[in-house]
């Protein structure tokens, strides 16, 4: 049956809307899967937290998260996920799916220290995440407990750990932890011996070093700071050449003459393996940018953890590697282990 002339002229105005709204608007005929790449985030963002609350993961994260948010346009939801020395939640978020709306707050012990210190890691941290930016650089610092005994010194402290050998203990956030493998590595350089009592966080690590249950520990200075102004503990010197501008009574390793070793942290944003280009340049800039702002940049010096600010994705993801390289031997040189 032939087709009337009014029904010839209504397809010939359909075709010609068709045609103008592919050439008005190219988006409309994007490759399948980039509208929800053009959209992201259309909801909130999750950004799990793999060590429990009160720890410098945790206060920083916490810093970011309300920036971040406005940034991206969305709520950045944060979600702790602790255990196992970060490897739970760092992992949890390696089998996520790669869609933008999962994301973890990594850290050296979550890929360098955890690569060398769990045989069977379940998850690969350069093949399974994403590297999207770092945040912030975290210098460590070293503390002993003022009950119990009457050590004020560096050199009263390394008299009494080597007069009674295994006869001390120091504590840490968790097992793979960094401040773990720091005093690992601090004891086999000292020829002295001590035993490891992991805890779940900063918080129960202080409580026991305040109380005398352990001796000495390895941790963030902004977080021993209120402990060793009290006088519950006391901060014998700041890793590296420099003293820490929230410890200015506090000498540096080097002022000391201890010999130096691996003795710091990083954190970053990770997403899953395969998180889409167009997503992970964004959440990149987004990062950077949230960092930039002057009230966040005032409050991380304030804390003593200066930002990593400026890097690309692939510069990110390089830095990883090579932070794998240089403290898997670390780790085992150390003998630590994840028990």
């Amino acid at each position: 049956m032939s087709k009337t002339p009014s029904a010839l002229a209504g397809r010939r105005r359909v075709l010609g809307l068709a045609g103008g709204l592919a050439l008005a608007a190219p988006s409309l005929i994007l490759p399948r899967g980039a509208w929800a790449q053009a959209k992201w985030p259309d909801r909130a963002v999750r950004v799990i937290v793999p060590f429990a609350t009160g720890g410098g993961t945790d206060v920083t994260m916490r810093l970011l998260g309300p920036k971040l948010g406005e940034v991206l346009g969305q709520p950045v939801v944060i979600e702790n996920k602790p255990g196992a020395g970060s490897t739970v939640g760092t992992d949890y978020v390696a089998k996520s799916a790669p869609d933008g709306y999962t994301f973890v707050l990594a850290t050296l012990s979550s890929t360098g220290v955890a690569k060398g210190l769990y045989p069977n890691l379940p998850y690969d941290p350069v093949k399974d995440l994403t590297a999207i930016a770092p945040t912030v650089f975290i210098p460590i610092s070293f503390a002993i407990t003022q009950r119990g005994w009457d050590v004020k010194t560096y050199e009263q402290f390394v008299a009494a750990l080597k007069a009674k050998p295994n006869g001390y203990s120091y504590g840490s956030s968790g097992s793979g932890s960094t401040g773990h493998i720091a005093s690992a590595n601090f004891l086999r350089q000292l020829g002295a011996t001590a035993e490891h009592i992991p805890y779940r966080g900063a918080g129960q690590s202080f409580n026991a070093l305040i109380a005398g249950e352990t001796q000495f520990t390895h941790d963030i200075p902004s977080l021993l700071k209120p402990h060793h102004e009290a006088g519950t503990v006391k901060v014998l010197f700041v890793n590296g050449t420099e003293r820490s501008p929230l410890l200015p009574d506090v000498p540096a390793q080097s002022e000391l003459g201890i010999p130096d070793y691996k003795s710091y942290s990083w954190y970053g944003i990770f997403g899953p393996a395969g998180l889409p280009p167009e997503i992970t340049g964004k959440m990149a800039a987004a990062i950077d940018a949230t960092l930039a702002d002057p009230e966040i940049d005032a409050k991380l010096k304030a804390l003593g953890t200066p930002t990593m600010r400026g890097w690309t994705p692939a510069r990110f993801a390089q830095y990883v590697k090579d932070e794998i390289d240089t403290w898997v031997p670390l780790v085992h040189a150390s003998g630590a282990s994840a028990g």
